[in-house]
Protein backbone atom coordinates (compact mmCIF):
# COMPACT_ATOMS: atom_id res chain seq x y z
CA UNK A 1 0.00 0.00 0.00
CA UNK A 2 1.33 3.43 -0.94
CA UNK A 3 1.94 5.86 1.90
CA UNK A 4 -0.31 8.88 2.18
CA UNK A 5 1.61 12.13 1.75
CA UNK A 6 1.68 15.41 3.65
CA UNK A 7 3.13 18.73 2.54
CA UNK A 8 4.21 20.95 5.45
CA UNK A 9 3.92 24.74 5.16
CA UNK A 10 5.97 26.44 7.88
CA UNK A 11 8.31 29.35 8.60
CA UNK A 12 11.61 28.85 6.82
CA UNK A 13 14.86 30.43 7.94
CA UNK A 14 18.57 29.71 7.88
CA UNK A 15 19.32 30.92 11.39
CA UNK A 16 16.31 30.11 13.56
CA UNK A 17 16.95 27.20 15.93
CA UNK A 18 13.36 26.82 17.14
CA UNK A 19 11.89 26.87 13.65
CA UNK A 20 14.30 24.29 12.31
CA UNK A 21 13.82 21.95 15.24
CA UNK A 22 10.02 22.11 15.28
CA UNK A 23 10.04 21.43 11.51
CA UNK A 24 12.23 18.36 12.01
CA UNK A 25 10.09 17.17 14.92
CA UNK A 26 6.80 17.42 13.02
CA UNK A 27 8.25 15.55 10.06
CA UNK A 28 9.67 12.88 12.39
CA UNK A 29 6.35 12.30 14.16
CA UNK A 30 4.33 12.17 10.94
CA UNK A 31 6.79 9.72 9.41
CA UNK A 32 6.46 7.52 12.50
CA UNK A 33 2.71 7.47 11.80
CA UNK A 34 3.36 6.15 8.29
CA UNK A 35 3.15 9.29 6.13
CA UNK A 36 5.52 10.46 3.45
CA UNK A 37 6.38 14.05 4.39
CA UNK A 38 7.92 17.02 2.59
CA UNK A 39 8.36 20.65 3.70
CA UNK A 40 7.54 23.12 0.94
CA UNK A 41 9.91 26.03 0.29
CA UNK A 42 8.43 28.81 -1.83
CA UNK A 43 10.89 30.52 -4.19
CA UNK A 44 8.14 32.42 -6.01
CA UNK A 45 7.68 36.19 -5.88
CA UNK A 46 3.92 35.74 -5.75
CA UNK A 47 2.99 35.32 -2.08
CA UNK A 48 -0.55 36.68 -2.41
CA UNK A 49 -2.71 36.29 -5.48
CA UNK A 50 -4.46 39.63 -5.11
CA UNK A 51 -1.54 42.07 -5.07
CA UNK A 52 1.46 41.04 -7.15
CA UNK A 53 3.15 44.46 -7.27
CA UNK A 54 3.15 44.81 -3.48
CA UNK A 55 4.45 41.25 -3.12
CA UNK A 56 7.21 41.93 -5.63
CA UNK A 57 8.37 45.07 -3.80
CA UNK A 58 8.38 43.23 -0.48
CA UNK A 59 10.27 40.31 -1.96
CA UNK A 60 12.96 42.50 -3.50
CA UNK A 61 13.48 44.31 -0.19
CA UNK A 62 13.58 41.01 1.66
CA UNK A 63 16.00 39.47 -0.83
CA UNK A 64 18.41 42.39 -0.55
CA UNK A 65 18.47 42.06 3.23
CA UNK A 66 18.74 38.28 2.98
CA UNK A 67 21.72 38.44 0.62
CA UNK A 68 23.49 40.84 2.99
CA UNK A 69 22.64 38.70 6.02
CA UNK A 70 23.69 35.46 4.32
CA UNK A 71 27.06 36.94 3.39
CA UNK A 72 27.72 37.90 7.01
CA UNK A 73 26.41 34.58 8.36
CA UNK A 74 27.81 32.17 5.76
CA UNK A 75 29.64 30.01 8.33
CA UNK A 76 26.57 29.80 10.56
CA UNK A 77 24.36 28.95 7.57
CA UNK A 78 26.65 26.04 6.74
CA UNK A 79 25.75 24.47 10.09
CA UNK A 80 22.05 24.90 9.35
CA UNK A 81 22.47 23.38 5.90
CA UNK A 82 24.12 20.36 7.50
CA UNK A 83 21.11 19.93 9.81
CA UNK A 84 18.75 20.48 6.86
CA UNK A 85 19.87 17.13 5.45
CA UNK A 86 17.56 15.63 8.09
CA UNK A 87 14.50 17.41 6.63
CA UNK A 88 12.82 16.52 3.33
CA UNK A 89 12.43 19.77 1.40
CA UNK A 90 10.48 20.44 -1.79
CA UNK A 91 11.76 23.70 -3.23
CA UNK A 92 10.29 25.57 -6.16
CA UNK A 93 7.69 28.04 -7.40
CA UNK A 94 5.21 27.02 -4.75
CA UNK A 95 2.28 29.38 -4.30
CA UNK A 96 -1.35 29.15 -3.34
CA UNK A 97 -2.35 28.78 -6.99
CA UNK A 98 0.74 26.95 -8.23
CA UNK A 99 1.21 23.78 -6.22
CA UNK A 100 4.20 21.48 -6.71
CA UNK A 101 3.82 18.54 -9.06
CA UNK A 102 3.30 16.21 -6.11
CA UNK A 103 -0.37 16.29 -5.18
CA UNK A 104 -0.30 15.68 -1.44
CA UNK A 105 -3.10 13.90 0.36
CA UNK A 106 -2.96 16.60 3.05
CA UNK A 107 -1.32 19.98 3.59
CA UNK A 108 -0.31 20.85 7.15
CA UNK A 109 0.36 24.45 8.24
CA UNK A 110 2.61 24.86 11.26
CA UNK A 111 4.12 24.99 13.70
CA UNK A 112 5.74 28.27 14.81
CA UNK A 113 4.28 31.74 14.20
CA UNK A 114 3.07 30.94 10.69
CA UNK A 115 -0.15 32.96 11.23
CA UNK A 116 1.45 35.99 12.84
CA UNK A 117 0.45 38.82 10.44
CA UNK A 118 3.56 40.81 11.36
CA UNK A 119 5.89 37.96 10.37
CA UNK A 120 4.49 36.36 7.22
CA UNK A 121 1.64 38.80 6.57
CA UNK A 122 -0.79 35.87 6.42
CA UNK A 123 0.22 34.77 2.95
CA UNK A 124 -2.36 32.97 0.83
CA UNK A 125 -0.14 29.89 0.89
CA UNK A 126 -0.10 29.90 4.71
CA UNK A 127 -3.91 29.92 4.64
CA UNK A 128 -3.91 27.17 1.96
CA UNK A 129 -5.84 29.35 -0.47
CA UNK A 130 -7.24 27.38 -3.45
CA UNK A 131 -6.40 24.02 -1.86
CA UNK A 132 -9.14 21.42 -1.50
CA UNK A 133 -10.92 22.02 1.83
CA UNK A 134 -10.58 18.37 2.83
CA UNK A 135 -6.80 18.61 2.54
CA UNK A 136 -6.40 21.71 4.73
CA UNK A 137 -5.02 21.06 8.21
CA UNK A 138 -2.78 22.76 10.75
CA UNK A 139 -0.67 21.52 13.64
CA UNK A 140 0.32 23.83 16.52
CA UNK A 141 0.09 26.88 14.28
CA UNK A 142 0.86 30.04 16.23
CA UNK A 143 -0.56 33.54 15.83
CA UNK A 144 1.72 34.99 18.50
CA UNK A 145 -0.31 38.17 19.14
CA UNK A 146 -3.46 38.99 21.11
CA UNK A 147 -5.50 40.45 18.25
CA UNK A 148 -5.67 39.96 14.48
CA UNK A 149 -5.48 43.38 12.76
CA UNK A 150 -8.70 44.45 11.03
CA UNK A 151 -7.18 44.41 7.54
CA UNK A 152 -6.48 40.67 7.85
CA UNK A 153 -9.73 39.59 9.50
CA UNK A 154 -11.97 39.05 6.46
CA UNK A 155 -9.38 37.01 4.55
CA UNK A 156 -8.41 34.99 7.61
CA UNK A 157 -12.03 34.27 8.50
CA UNK A 158 -12.85 33.12 4.97
CA UNK A 159 -9.89 30.76 4.59
CA UNK A 160 -9.68 29.30 8.11
CA UNK A 161 -13.40 28.51 7.97
CA UNK A 162 -12.59 26.05 5.17
CA UNK A 163 -9.98 24.00 7.06
CA UNK A 164 -10.79 20.35 7.68
CA UNK A 165 -9.07 20.60 11.06
CA UNK A 166 -7.20 23.27 13.00
CA UNK A 167 -4.86 22.91 15.95
CA UNK A 168 -2.89 25.77 17.46
CA UNK A 169 -0.13 26.31 20.03
CA UNK A 170 -1.80 28.91 22.25
CA UNK A 171 -5.16 29.15 23.99
CA UNK A 172 -5.35 32.76 22.78
CA UNK A 173 -5.02 31.59 19.17
CA UNK A 174 -7.90 29.14 19.70
CA UNK A 175 -10.00 31.96 21.14
CA UNK A 176 -9.21 34.33 18.26
CA UNK A 177 -9.93 31.79 15.53
CA UNK A 178 -13.17 30.50 17.05
CA UNK A 179 -14.39 34.03 17.64
CA UNK A 180 -13.52 35.04 14.09
CA UNK A 181 -14.85 31.97 12.26
CA UNK A 182 -17.60 30.70 14.53
CA UNK A 183 -15.88 27.30 14.74
CA UNK A 184 -15.92 25.38 18.01
CA UNK A 185 -13.46 22.62 17.11
CA UNK A 186 -10.05 24.33 17.29
CA UNK A 187 -7.66 22.29 19.45
CA UNK A 188 -4.71 23.46 21.53
CA UNK A 189 -1.80 21.01 21.20
CA UNK A 190 1.84 20.67 22.15
CA UNK A 191 4.56 22.26 20.05
CA UNK A 192 6.11 19.53 17.84
CA UNK A 193 9.43 19.77 19.70
CA UNK A 194 7.66 18.41 22.78
CA UNK A 195 6.48 15.27 20.98
CA UNK A 196 10.01 13.81 20.88
CA UNK A 197 11.78 12.32 23.88
CA UNK A 198 15.15 13.52 25.14
CA UNK A 199 16.61 10.27 23.79
CA UNK A 200 15.30 11.07 20.31
CA UNK A 201 16.78 14.57 20.47
CA UNK A 202 20.10 13.12 21.66
CA UNK A 203 20.43 11.32 18.33
CA UNK A 204 20.72 14.60 16.42
CA UNK A 205 22.65 16.63 19.03
CA UNK A 206 26.34 17.42 18.43
CA UNK A 207 28.97 18.85 20.75
CA UNK A 208 30.20 22.20 19.37
CA UNK A 209 33.83 22.13 18.28
CA UNK A 210 34.41 25.40 20.17
CA UNK A 211 33.27 24.02 23.53
CA UNK A 212 36.27 23.70 25.85
CA UNK A 213 34.42 23.34 29.17
CA UNK A 214 31.67 21.21 30.64
CA UNK A 215 30.61 23.88 33.12
CA UNK A 216 28.84 26.80 31.49
CA UNK A 217 25.78 29.02 31.58
CA UNK A 218 23.94 29.32 28.28
CA UNK A 219 22.52 32.75 27.43
CA UNK A 220 19.82 32.67 24.75
CA UNK A 221 18.02 36.00 24.49
CA UNK A 222 15.89 37.03 21.52
CA UNK A 223 15.40 40.46 23.05
CA UNK A 224 18.11 42.71 24.43
CA UNK A 225 20.03 41.58 27.48
CA UNK A 226 20.18 44.62 29.75
CA UNK A 227 23.47 45.55 31.46
CA UNK A 228 21.87 44.84 34.84
CA UNK A 229 20.78 41.33 33.84
CA UNK A 230 24.12 40.61 32.20
CA UNK A 231 25.98 41.71 35.35
CA UNK A 232 23.78 39.47 37.52
CA UNK A 233 24.34 36.45 35.26
CA UNK A 234 28.09 37.08 35.18
CA UNK A 235 28.15 37.37 38.98
CA UNK A 236 26.30 34.05 39.33
CA UNK A 237 28.64 32.42 36.80
CA UNK A 238 31.71 33.57 38.73
CA UNK A 239 30.29 32.29 42.01
CA UNK A 240 29.66 28.87 40.45
CA UNK A 241 32.87 28.70 38.41
CA UNK A 242 31.02 28.73 35.07
CA UNK A 243 31.84 30.13 31.66
CA UNK A 244 29.08 32.21 30.04
CA UNK A 245 28.14 31.24 26.48
CA UNK A 246 26.05 33.70 24.48
CA UNK A 247 25.08 31.75 21.39
CA UNK A 248 23.54 34.76 19.62
CA UNK A 249 26.56 37.04 20.03
CA UNK A 250 27.74 37.57 16.44
CA UNK A 251 31.21 38.41 17.72
CA UNK A 252 31.37 35.38 20.01
CA UNK A 253 32.88 31.95 19.30
CA UNK A 254 29.56 30.11 19.49
CA UNK A 255 27.63 32.09 16.88
CA UNK A 256 28.71 29.69 14.16
CA UNK A 257 26.64 26.76 15.35
CA UNK A 258 23.49 25.03 14.13
CA UNK A 259 20.44 23.30 15.59
CA UNK A 260 22.38 20.15 16.52
CA UNK A 261 24.94 22.15 18.51
CA UNK A 262 22.17 24.19 20.11
CA UNK A 263 20.60 20.95 21.40
CA UNK A 264 23.88 19.86 22.97
CA UNK A 265 24.37 23.22 24.67
CA UNK A 266 20.81 23.14 26.01
CA UNK A 267 21.18 19.63 27.42
CA UNK A 268 24.55 20.06 29.09
CA UNK A 269 24.35 23.61 30.49
CA UNK A 270 24.75 24.22 34.22
CA UNK A 271 22.01 26.83 33.80
CA UNK A 272 20.08 28.34 30.88
CA UNK A 273 19.10 32.03 30.97
CA UNK A 274 16.57 32.82 28.26
CA UNK A 275 13.52 34.72 27.03
CA UNK A 276 12.83 32.11 24.31
CA UNK A 277 9.90 29.69 24.10
CA UNK A 278 11.88 26.91 22.42
CA UNK A 279 14.92 27.34 24.66
CA UNK A 280 12.61 26.85 27.65
CA UNK A 281 11.01 23.83 25.99
CA UNK A 282 14.33 22.07 25.47
CA UNK A 283 15.43 22.89 29.01
CA UNK A 284 12.30 21.07 30.21
CA UNK A 285 12.86 18.14 27.84
CA UNK A 286 16.46 17.68 28.97
CA UNK A 287 15.84 18.48 32.63
CA UNK A 288 18.26 21.42 32.57
CA UNK A 289 17.96 24.20 35.15
CA UNK A 290 16.71 27.40 33.53
CA UNK A 291 15.53 30.91 34.28
CA UNK A 292 13.03 32.72 32.03
CA UNK A 293 13.37 36.50 31.69
CA UNK A 294 10.78 38.98 30.48
CA UNK A 295 11.57 39.71 26.84
CA UNK A 296 12.46 43.15 25.52
CA UNK A 297 10.29 43.00 22.38
CA UNK A 298 11.67 46.30 21.03
CA UNK A 299 14.97 44.59 20.24
CA UNK A 300 13.62 41.21 19.10
CA UNK A 301 15.98 39.09 16.99
CA UNK A 302 14.66 36.56 14.45
CA UNK A 303 16.25 33.41 15.87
Amino acid sequence: MNKKSIGIITCIGKSNFGNRLQNYALQHVLEQKGFYVETLINTSLLNNVDNYEEALAEYESYQAEKDKRDLLNKDRIAYFEEFDKLVNFKEGMITAINLPETNYDYYCVGSDQIWNPYHGKLRDLDLLYCIDNNKRTSYAASIGIDEIPDKFKEKTKKELSKFKSISVREHKAKELIEELTGRNDVEVVLDPTMLLTSEEWDKVAKRPKQLQTDRYILNYFLGKLSPEREAEINRFAKEHNCEVINILDKEGPFYNTGPSEFLYLEKNAYLICTDSFHSSVFAIIFGTNFVVFQRDTKTLKSF
